[in-house]
């Protein structure tokens, strides 16, 4: 647990590499995931780089493959996983495959350009046929169509006797969308102010879009006007709503030839459709078992050159120069990769590996697993650790569950959260396999470890409270007996009285007696004691926020923040809410049943501790414990004195003994700052301890407040649905009305308590970590380890 405690002691640098091995070095430090490159180069343009070319050739491969794999998930074929990770490919290797690449997208475009132009003539010769087939309907038989002429030769004799301009009678026909000739209809009339005759027909079946693939709905219309006038009208409006026209001859026969000539054209495009999708899905099949392999390649060759862009040459050009952070107890594995890289490219010079000192703050590295790497991404998201700062993480994995649990205790709803995070942990392989874009299921299934202890720490909490469902759990046998009387009201509204009832015998074994369940004065027991519990978390975890601060002032030799800041810090948090927590578990002890008439109230006990007055309690008493007056002035005045203490001693220090306080910024740079500046400084920080110690210890206060509203929340589902179920129906048939509102109680359950009510648990112990307890001892001024790897690579991480 030594660099989860504390970060990784890191080492800055500076690799000589020959120009001959430097492709192999800089691909077996990517495979093994050590090393963080700096960029030396960072003057230089990004199209000014060295390797700049390479990286435009990976770039266009990388295109490429990736428009050949999207062809192959449009068409859902297979992909083959890859078994083992393959190496990157040496520079002479990319000639062929850059070759492969080339004529393995050209053909493919090559087939789909000819299938998207055969599919779009194949569409419209189904239209046309459509168009030719409705045509017959439209003209019903030729004597109806010599009907037509004759009235539309009669129509034009009466127009050249009125106003002696001829007309000619015309038709047009086409396809338009469904949704669209209602609209198309309406134009017509009132454009053509009502000389248009249209005649439509739905097509019985969609037609599938050559370009988008999706089912169409369209109609076949035929136009009847006369005049050309009227002509250049019909043909705008068709234009406008997007409708396609197609030629239509007069006569039956014409109409007939043409149709049957479109049917063989029809079956001729099918067949020769079909053998372009047999060649499409060939070339796909076989492009599927390498496509992967291919991306892996490629992906690490261009982060190879990405990352000799970053590297420096030298005055002889003969070796490339870099720099780069890693831990110094994995340098030999470092050292050996290059040994490895020299042998591989026959370069009769070796990798050298220089040690650079710098003023410059590391980045900080924690060696993390699967079950540790989620709670340290709670903490990092707070802020990324001060290099070989105390990491809160370690910390984290029993406090953060444990808190989250006090607000959300319960049996039952932590059963089905820890069986949901279980059945992830152990479905893990296959859902890591089965990658998705899935934010919020992919920050769940990272989560799986902190939801798995979350669950697990609900139900030690259920037990404590005996909450399961809001039903109490009979384990032991209660210690309770009410006493024998004549009661007149109803027995939900009965008052425990613990005087009167209480069997002195034994307590109940384990948390809380099921007794509470069924008393009206649950609320106000419960209270009482989750208040006081909350208090008891809170200031314990402060207090130990507190002594964690004492290894950082240890490991970065700041004594005197011992002498000035933590010995006052321990005084002022215990003198005034250790004593408290104190006062607590003394009136615990000391104020029993029978005494608990004169038990005083701890809230007025601790302002008259600051008021120094002490008024007569109940029973005729003036203070809990003999002597409790002296020790309470006492405490105060250490209090007090410790103000001033953490304010003036430090501050004071500097500026007497060495004149200048020296800031060291990330940069190495040093400030001189003055008495005012530190005095300033120290203020700051003083008022944020001595008033935060208040406000935390209050803000803690929320571990009772929303355990209260769980519980509640929880009862009253129970007592609106379920309970309400059993009597809908008399007699047997509440099992059928039991059985058809559980469903609603189990949605409502799911979606309201454990989704919700967990979300908000989980909210607010989030920031009682970063808050309350992190600001006790936590700096988080750093910047994280990130180096180059190419499994972060491949897996897209955009930091890697």
């Amino acid at each position: 647990m030594g660099s989860l405690f504390r970060s990784e002691p890191m080492v800055l640098c500076q690799l000589f590499l020959q120009n001959e091995s430097a492709y192999s070095a800089v691909s077996n430090l990517g495979e093994l995931g050590l090393v963080q490159f700096r960029d030396t180069n960072a003057s230089v343009s990004a199209f000014q780089r060295r390797f700049i070319n390479q990286v435009r050739r990976c770039d266009e491969m990388e295109r490429k493959l990736t428009y050949v794999e999207s062809e192959i998930l449009k068409d859902e074929i297979p992909m083959q996983e890859v078994e083992q990770n393959p190496i990157a490919p040496q520079p002479k290797e990319l000639i062929d495959l850059e070759s492969t690449f080339e004529k393995l997208d050209t053909e493919l475009r090559e087939v789909n350009s000819n299938s998207d132009a055969l599919k779009k003539t194949y569409f419209e010769l189904t239209e046309l046929k459509n168009v030719l087939t409705q045509a017959h309907t439209f003209f019903a038989d030729q004597e109806t169509h010599h009907q037509v002429d004759t009235l539309d030769h009669t129509n034009l004799v009466a127009n050249e006797v009125s106003s002696a301009a001829p007309t000619q009678h015309g038709f047009v026909t086409g396809v338009i969308l469904r949704e669209r000739i209602l609209g198309f209809e309406m134009m017509l009339w009132r454009v053509c102010r009502g000389k248009v005759f249209l005649k439509q027909a739905e097509l019985e079946t969609a037609i599938e879009d050559p370009i988008t693939g999706a089912k169409l709905n369209k109609v076949v219309f035929m136009l009847f006007f006369q005049g050309d006038q009227l002509k250049g009208r019909v043909k705008k409006i068709c234009d406008g709503f997007h409708a396609t026209l197609y030629p239509c001859p007069e006569s039956y026969e014409e109409r007939e030839n043409m149709l049957t000539g479109v049917k063989t054209r029809l079956e001729d495009l099918n067949q020769v459709l079909n053998q372009t999708q047999d060649h499409r899905h060939r070339l796909l099949v076989n492009a599927a078992k390498s496509i992967r392999v291919w991306l892996i390649k490629v992906r690490k060759v261009k982060a190879i050159y990405h990352t000799m862009n970053l590297f420096n040459q030298d005055v002889t050009k003969e070796c490339l120069i870099a720099e780069c952070w890693c831990s110094i107890k994995r340098m030999p594995e470092v050292q050996q990769a290059l040994r490895d890289a020299s042998e591989e490219s026959g370069s009769s010079v070796p990798s050298i590996v220089n040690r650079m000192e710098t003023k410059e703050a590391p980045p900080t590295y924690n060696i993390l697993n699967k079950f540790t790497s989620g709670f340290q991404a709670i903490v990092d998201a707070y802020g990324v650790a001060t290099y070989t700062e105390v990491n809160p993480a370690p910390y984290t994995i029993i406090t953060f569950p444990f808190i989250f649990a006090v607000m959300f205790g319960d049996c039952g709803h932590g059963l089905i959260m820890a069986l949901f995070a279980l059945w992830m942990i152990l479905k893990e392989k296959q859902f890591m396999a089965k990658k998705t874009d899935n934010e919020i299921w992919n920050t769940m299934f990272g989560g799986r470890y902190i939801i798995f202890l979350m669950g697990l720490f609900s139900v030690y909490t259920g037990f404590i409270y005996n909450d399961a469902f809001a039903k109490s759990i009979n384990i032991f046998g209660s210690r309770w007996k009410i006493p024998d009387r004549n009661y007149t009201e109803d027995p939900k509204f009965i008052t425990l009285y613990p005087i009167e009832a209480y069997n002195t015998s034994s307590p109940y074994p384990f948390g809380l007696d099921p007794i509470w369940q069924s008393a009206a004065n649950k609320i106000l027991f419960l209270n009482s004691y989750k208040m006081k519990l909350s208090v008891i978390l809170g200031v314990s975890q402060m207090f130990f926020g507190v002594m964690l601060s004492i290894w950082n002032h240890i490991h970065f030799r700041r004594y005197i923040n011992i002498i000035c800041e933590f010995i006052p810090q321990v005084l002022f948090l215990l003198s005034i809410f250790g004593y408290l927590v104190v006062l607590i578990v003394y009136k615990w002890i000391m104020y029993d049943a029978t005494r608990s008439g004169c038990a005083p109230s701890l809230l007025i006990s601790l302002i008259n501790m600051f008021m120094m007055t002490y008024p007569e309690k109940p029973c005729n008493l003036r203070v809990m414990y003999d002597s409790q007056q002296y020790v309470q002035i006492f405490l105060v005045g250490l209090a007090l004195v410790c103000v001033p203490w953490m304010l003036l001693i430090k501050p004071i220090y500097q500026h007497m003994g060495r004149h200048r306080y020296q800031v060291t910024h990330v940069e190495g740079q040093e400030e001189e700052h003055g008495f005012g500046d530190l005095f300033i400084h120290q203020a700051i920080h003083t008022i944020e301890y001595c008033l935060g110690s208040v406000s935390h210890t209050a803000s803690y206060l929320r571990l009772w407040a929303l355990s209260l509203a769980h519980a509640q929340l929880s009862e009253v589902l129970w007592t609106m649905v379920m309970k309400n179920a059993f009597s809908l129906f008399p007699g047997y048939l509440a099992c059928l009305s039991v059985y058809i509102v559980f469903a609603f109680w189990a949605v409502l359950t799911i979606g309201i308590l454990l989704v919700m009510e967990g979300l908000s648990a989980f909210l607010h112990a989030l920031r009682l970590h970063w808050v309350e307890f992190q600001s006790k001892f936590y700096d988080g001024q750093g910047y994280a380890f990130v180096p180059f790897s190419f499994k972060a690579i491949v897996e897209g991480n955009p930091d890697a």
